[in-house]
């Protein structure tokens, strides 16, 4: 296919402003592209179905051209010619507001120069290929030297290019092509060319990530062809997400949950294979949640992998910081060591990361995306455990089923005392969803309300946190009584150094006590953050705040002050 065919396909999509007819312009373009004399690797239907995404590389390859805005406005002028410089380029740029519109306005193809791949020296129309060939051995050029070797290059493209060309390959090089095409454009438009059901491409990429792949397969070996695909480990594919929730829309929408601690750490995706991997990578991969290769940076996740990994696998989960005695680090220090290229063994010095692994994604020879969380999880466990208990195995995030607010509440209060962001909570009967944000992953929603809280009561801690006051009653006005009426007891939140400012502000207001448990005289008030209100039998206001956590000591107010049972009866409602 020629660049020049290929360019007035882009401009015809850009100028359609509906969404059906873009496809059809896609659909088209892939098909037009099935009688092709095709040589080389990867096809021209691959090569296509990425361009119109403004992609050179799979969307599984970290490989970038590295070429910046600068590098391009100076080969845009060189090729312009010698009465056009780089401030010529920018200042019309800045007239324009748009690079391909740029490289449109001036006539190429009359400039000299040496070209390091060759690329200026090619003659008769710029093809497809070429483009991409030309551009494959840009993004290699390293060293010495390589910048001007990548201007050259890009240089004797624009040379060859007319100015609808140039106007695509000004955007594909700056990754700014934005002609309205987005991946469900080419996935629709490839189900369409090619006759396959939707579900099967959808299927199809997520196993492989890779749009340019599954065009050809479906072109060539049709649906039989795009079934058989299947996950590689050494190529990442798409991070499942997760949306805000709370427990009761869970519990609603469930008949269980399944509940775990959520790690203030960045995300990865671990891939072992003990023959190895491809292109010499050794047995180990991670990579980040945007499927960069960020393995050199993590030397500690490598030999986690290598101790504990026995088969093929790919593994999702967090790499966390923590301090000498393995208590997490806030997630500020994870990014001291993430897609860190330089001093790696310094960097592991000052801050040392582990994983924490809560999917199994495949593991020896087969795939697990359409298995439910709870087979995924037990696999999981296998591969990590062997024959060890769960719970004794660093790296393995735990997993519980319930269907009781309360335990959820308690795990939610032990992940927060052991440093930890809180939970999440997971529909046990899906799938994984590579690149989705349903409804099957929550993350318990952040607190969104407050009340201003009357202590009342409070409870002595337990071991470490014995000499501390560390949960605490909370109360509210009755306007109508002139009483205080129980809502609830806060004891997450909170850290070590809080309980003890906590107890001392109001152990000269404590009353009574008997056991652990303590009464207090009321003085102080608390805004408390809550997830929603309940009706409630074990408090004597009738109602109770489900996952309540203290944000400050209102010291600004006094106990008339505080909120009241009337505006409790109107938040709930």
């Amino acid at each position: 296919m020629e660049f020049a065919t290929f360019a007035d396909r882009a401009a015809a999509i850009e100028a359609e402003p509906a969404d059906l007819a873009i496809i059809e312009h896609v659909q088209d373009l892939l098909a037009d592209t099935d009688g092709d004399a095709e040589s080389g690797e990867p096809r021209t239907i691959e090569i296509v179905a990425r361009f119109v995404q403004g992609r050179v590389f799979p969307a599984w390859d970290s490989t970038t051209l590295d070429i910046g805005p600068s590098a391009c406005y100076e080969a845009i002028s060189r090729a312009a010619g010698r009465n056009v410089d780089t401030n010529d380029v920018e200042d019309r740029l800045a007239d324009v507001g748009e690079i391909g519109e740029v490289a449109a306005s001036y006539e190429f193809g009359g400039q000299q120069g040496l070209d390091a791949f060759g690329a200026g020296n090619g003659s008769g129309a710029l093809t497809v290929r070429e483009v991409y060939d030309d551009l494959v051995a840009l993004a290699a050029a390293e060293g010495e030297g390589s910048e001007d070797r990548k201007i050259d290059a890009l240089f004797g493209l624009f040379n060859r290019c007319s100015s609808d060309e140039a106007r695509y390959l000004a955007r594909l090089v700056l990754s700014e092509m934005r002609i309205g095409v987005g991946e469900g454009t080419v996935r629709d438009a490839i189900a369409a060319a090619f006759d396959i059901p939707q579900e099967h491409v959808e299927r199809a990429l997520q196993v492989s990530n890779d749009y340019g792949e599954v065009a050809r397969v479906a072109r060539d070996e049709g649906l039989d062809g795009l079934d058989a695909m299947a996950l590689e480990v050494g190529r990442p594919v798409q991070a499942m997400l997760a949306q805000t929730g709370t427990v009761t829309d869970a519990l609603e929408a469930w008949e269980e949950a399944a509940v775990e601690w959520k790690y203030d750490g960045a995300r990865i995706q671990l891939h072992y294979d003990p023959d190895g991997l491809e292109e010499g990578d050794g047995t180990t991969r991670v990579f980040s949640r945007n499927m960069e290769d960020v393995t050199a940076a993590l030397p500690e996740v490598v030999e986690f992998a290598e101790k504990t990994l026995a088969v093929p696998v790919i593994l999702d989960g967090e790499v966390v910081a923590v301090d000498d005695a393995g208590d997490p680090l806030p997630f500020q220090e994870v990014l001291k060591r993430f897609r860190r290229k330089h001093d790696v063994a310094k960097a592991r010095e000052d801050v040392a990361v582990r994983p924490v692994c809560f999917d199994c994604l495949h593991a020896d020879g087969v795939d697990l995306l359409e298995e439910p969380l709870t087979t995924r999880h037990e696999r999981l466990e296998v591969v990590l455990t062997g024959d060890g208990r769960p719970e004794d195995v660093a790296g393995l995030s735990l997993l519980w089923l319930t269907d009781d607010p309360d335990e959820i509440e308690s795990i939610d209060a032990e992940a927060l005392e052991s440093g930890h962001e809180g939970i999440m909570l997971k529909n046990p009967e899906s799938a994984y969803s590579p690149g989705r944000r349903g409804k099957n992953w929550r993350k318990r929603k952040p607190d969104v309300e407050t009340l201003d809280c009357v202590v009342t009561g409070a409870e002595w801690g337990e071991g470490r946190r014995a000499t501390f006051l560390g949960t605490f009653e909370l109360s509210v006005r009755n306007e109508t009584t002139g009483e205080l009426e129980t809502v609830g007891k806060v004891a997450t939140g909170i850290t070590d150094e809080q309980l003890a400012e906590l107890t001392e502000l109001l152990e000269p207001h404590i009353a009574t006590e008997e056991g652990q448990e303590v009464e207090i005289e009321p003085a102080v008030v608390f805004e408390v953050g809550y997830e929603e209100i309940q009706s409630s039998p074990t408090y004597s206001s009738g109602y109770a705040l489900r996952f309540p956590r203290f944000q400050a000591v209102r010291d600004d107010k006094a106990i008339e002050g505080a909120d009241t049972l009337e505006r409790v009866e109107r938040l709930r409602s």
